[in-house]
């Protein structure tokens, strides 16, 4: 029996490569890159429609995936992670660069908020 798939689809894949610039949103490497969801899945996969929709992914290198579970008061801070009730076009999220963006579910960065620094 095939199993089920809970994770995105190629083509919101492609869009949040896109959208991210083929480049992980906290460190800006282009070497072994991931999909990583802002909102936990959660046991048993996706029951949230929204929960595999871009406004709930970034790309990610595989270290930087890891550190935002082990790290995540800062990972919250910036928006790499989302805590549940919040949605996440609700928050924020900051990119390597500096910039925050709030995302929408079609993967466009829709508001550029200049960096304090």
């Amino acid at each position: 029996m095939a199993r089920r798939r809970t994770g995105p689809t190629d083509v919101v894949k492609a869009i949040v490569f896109e959208r991210d610039g083929g480049a992980c949103v906290r460190c800006g490497t282009r070497e072994a890159l991931t999909i990583h969801h802002r909102v936990n899945r959660g046991m048993g996969g996706a029951r949230e429609p929204w929960i595999n929709q871009a406004h709930n992914l970034l790309t990610a290198c595989r270290t930087c995936n890891g550190w935002f579970e082990d790290n995540p008061r800062e990972s919250y801070e910036a928006g790499w992670k989302v805590r549940r009730p919040q949605l996440p076009g609700e928050v924020l999220v900051r990119y390597a660069d500096g910039s925050e963006y709030r995302l929408s579910p079609d993967g466009v960065p829709s508001t550029n908020v200049a960096a304090a620094r």
